[in-house]
């Protein structure tokens, strides 16, 4: 038993490695059958389908939304040239039909000379007693006349679509060219409306202003009332000391002229111009 034990405990040592190694691999072969199916199944649903399809065209729509927004006058004008080009494929179109029409009754002038070439030939076998020739030409001028019956009804059917196309191309014409003028309108229109909102925006800036170059403003202001405060304050300042000083003492000393004491009474910034250079003139 005990030998038993031994050999299975080493079997197991053995082979519990490949074992949890095939485990793991079916778990994660399972796994990825499940997403697997799951996908599947997403893409089969039509709800699923739907769903996708909606949200395709709902982005698709914001970002036509938004170039039309962009520049819509270029939308316009794309939508013109489209119809040019439609409506030269209908001109072009119209001539291959008008072509085919005149191969086609040129095919039945010609059938037409034949039968009577025919018939001309039958009567002349007829008098020979050529019975050979005569059923030639009469079979072939049937067959010719049945020829012309079908190319008729086909010439007239292609003779009505030509007048229906015909039409179709002149109301193309009147709808591009009514086109055209109603865009050229919009055109200005937008021109206009874009400019004045343009002149209106400018406006808004200057008396609004932007709030950090305002506030820069505002700073300077403020600096320049304080800088001119102050020089204010030095001005008055000075003027009070010379006020109080002994100006004809400090004249006669220096030699000033008379005419400078007799502007004493009027002239203030005159006299403070004359006190501020005898003194330099002392000093130096």
């Amino acid at each position: 038993m005990i030998g038993v034990a031994l050999g299975t405990g080493m079997l197991l040592n053995t082979i519990l490695p490949t074992l949890l190694v095939l485990a793991g691999n079916t778990l994660y072969l399972a796994g990825m059958l499940a997403a697997l199916a799951a996908v599947i199944y997403v893409v089969l649903d039509p709800k699923t389908r739907n769903l996708v399809w909606y949200m395709y065209k709902s982005v698709m729509r914001s970002i036509t939304g938004l170039f039309v927004r962009i520049d819509p006058i270029s939308i316009l004008k794309s939508y013109i040239e489209d119809l040019k080009v439609n409506l030269m494929k209908l001109s072009k179109q119209i001539g291959a039909l008008r072509g085919q029409m005149r191969q086609l009754k040129g095919l039945m002038d010609g059938n037409t000379a034949e039968i009577e070439k025919n018939m001309a030939i039958a009567e002349q076998s007829k008098k020979k007693n050529d019975d050979k020739n005569l059923t030639l030409a009469t079979r072939k001028a049937g067959r010719l006349q049945d020829s012309n019956a079908k190319y008729k009804v086909v010439y007239k059917r292609m003779d009505v679509l030509n007048r229906i196309l015909e039409k179709m191309y002149e109301n193309s014409e009147f709808v591009l060219e009514d086109t055209q003028d109603q865009i050229k309108v919009k055109e200005t229109e937008y021109i206009a409306i874009k400019t004045g909102h343009s002149a209106i925006k400018s406006a808004m800036s200057v008396l609004s202003g932007d709030p950090d170059k305002k506030e820069l403003f505002e700073m300077g202001m403020e600096a320049l009332a304080d800088e001119v405060g102050d020089k204010v304050g030095e001005m008055e300042r000075f003027m009070d000391t010379s006020r109080n000083c002994n100006y004809p003492a400090a004249f006669s000393g220096t030699g000033a002229s008379t005419k400078a004491l007799m502007a004493l009474k009027t002239d203030w910034p005159f006299l403070i111009a004359v006190s501020i250079t005898e003194r330099m003139t002392a000093n130096s």
